[in-house]
């Protein structure tokens, strides 16, 4: 793997030792873009400013508030992210895959172990994120479908149009103007609503 084919990697661990055996098992597996970040004060503003492309969180023992500071940065950063802990309950695990923790690792920090990891953490985050994708892209055709057949009544009232000849205006009328037919619909509803 070349420095450019590597992803950047941040790893996040108070504990010198703990990081360098990530690291360590992270450079025998071919990836050297490696950062590690020590200080948990403003963590946040400090991977934003690496910018990687995947995560490792190794919290030894961690106490609750500390867990929910890192599920919190999970939910802001939209990355994959692997959690190394050395102890656990079912809670924590919940509230990691909640989170969007892509690997949650209880007792799991040995560096032969990290590429395999490495490679169901990015797996992981990609599924989701696809799932995520479609989830969004079919709200927004069910709200444009909603919006649409709110036009086409006005329409129907105001023209005196049945539902095929309104449905035909606006395809009409959005191709003329090089627009979705949503953002058409959602025009005549809005002058509508204005000349109340």
């Amino acid at each position: 793997m070349s420095a450019e084919q590597s992803p950047k990697i941040v790893i996040v661990d108070e504990s010198p030792i703990r990081a360098a055996i990530l690291e360590e098992g992270l450079r025998e597996a071919g990836f050297t873009q490696v950062v590690h970040i020590r200080e948990m004060q403003s963590l946040l503003a400090r991977i934003y400013a690496v910018d990687p492309d995947i995560i490792l969180i190794d919290l030894e023992n961690p106490s609750r508030d500390v867990l929910e500071a890192m599920f919190q940065v999970s939910r802001a950063v939209k990355r994959p992210i692997a959690m190394f802990v050395d102890q656990s309950d079912s809670a924590s695990i919940q509230a990691s895959v909640e989170a969007g923790v892509s690997a949650y690792i209880v007792d799991g920090l040995k560096k032969e172990r990290i590429k395999p990891i490495l490679d169901l953490c990015v797996s992981r985050f990609n599924a989701f994120a696809k799932l995520q994708e479609e989830l969004e892209r079919t709200k927004s055709q069910l709200e444009d479908r909603k919006i649409i057949e709110k036009a086409k009544g006005i329409l129907m009232k105001v023209k005196g149009l049945n539902e095929d000849e309104a449905y035909v205006l606006l395809r009409s009328t959005a191709m003329r103007e090089k627009k979705k037919i949503g953002e058409i619909a959602q025009s005549i509803i809005t002058a509508s609503e204005m000349l109340k």
